[in-house]
């Protein structure tokens, strides 16, 4: 059995902001950071800008505080130099990978498998995220911003979590990749999880806004379904 959960469009954020004011937070947004080297307006599109101004409720000055930090972090973690060399041995139990299907938006597909941790570095496995998620937005189409997450939580339980862990990804993936998530797909997951689809902070690096749970099948969200049953068939 799945579930999945996707950010609800009945919070009202964007219908409460003309196109003429997205623009207009955007301009401001850029007179405030100001000029920025080649390598880092790169990440300042207007759609990133769009991304945190959503994050942040469009708040420009909290949508600027947390591109300001976002940028801060990447002059210093450089996550677009993590190299597969580095990373590889994080990636032999295919813990995190990108698959080869898309879903029926064209957006990319990040399968997630906790139940196959299979090392103890809080760094590591931090660094094997990064690069898993700045390989995933790479191969995004150009007109998509969002991602889908297909995370198999077969054979998991608590002893496969490291609270550390836990925190610094929800850190790393709320506050430096907002509005990355566009549908998170739960693949049998375990029963002690149940009470927490009813909360909205819900593993705080989802969209923060609202959540709607619900069985999938695999033909209503993957464009070559067939590929999908052959690794969870379970899903049909």
């Amino acid at each position: 059995m799945s579930a999945a959960l996707k950010k609800s469009s009945s919070n009202g954020s964007d219908k409460s902001v003309t196109i003429e004011e997205q623009h207009a937070k955007i301009s401001e947004i850029r007179k405030l950071i100001g000029p920025l080297p080649e390598k880092l307006a790169i990440y300042c599109s207007d759609a990133a800008l769009t991304r945190y101004l959503r994050a942040r409720n469009w708040n420009v000055k909290k949508a600027t505080k947390m591109l300001k930090e976002t940028l801060k972090w990447r002059a210093e973690y450089k996550p677009e130099e993590i190299r597969w060399e580095e990373v590889a041995h994080e990636a032999e139990t295919g813990k995190i990978y990108r698959s080869n299907y898309i879903d029926k938006h064209g957006r990319t597909v990040l399968v997630m498998r906790p139940s196959c941790q299979n090392t103890k570095s809080t760094k590591g496995q931090i660094r094997y995220l990064v690069y898993c998620m700045e390989n995933a937005i790479l191969n995004l189409p150009p007109d998509k911003e969002q991602m889908v997450w297909l995370i198999d939580f077969n054979g998991y339980n608590l002893s496969h979590t490291s609270v550390k862990v836990t925190r610094e990804t929800a850190h790393i993936l709320q506050d430096h990749y907002p509005e990355r998530l566009g549908l998170a797909i739960l693949y049998n997951p375990p029963k002690f999880f149940e009470p927490f689809w009813k909360v909205t902070p819900f593993l705080t690096f989802f969209p923060l806004f609202f959540f709607s749970c619900f069985l999938v099948k695999e033909h209503e969200i993957f464009t070559y379904p067939c590929e999908v049953s052959q690794e969870y068939p379970y899903m049909i």
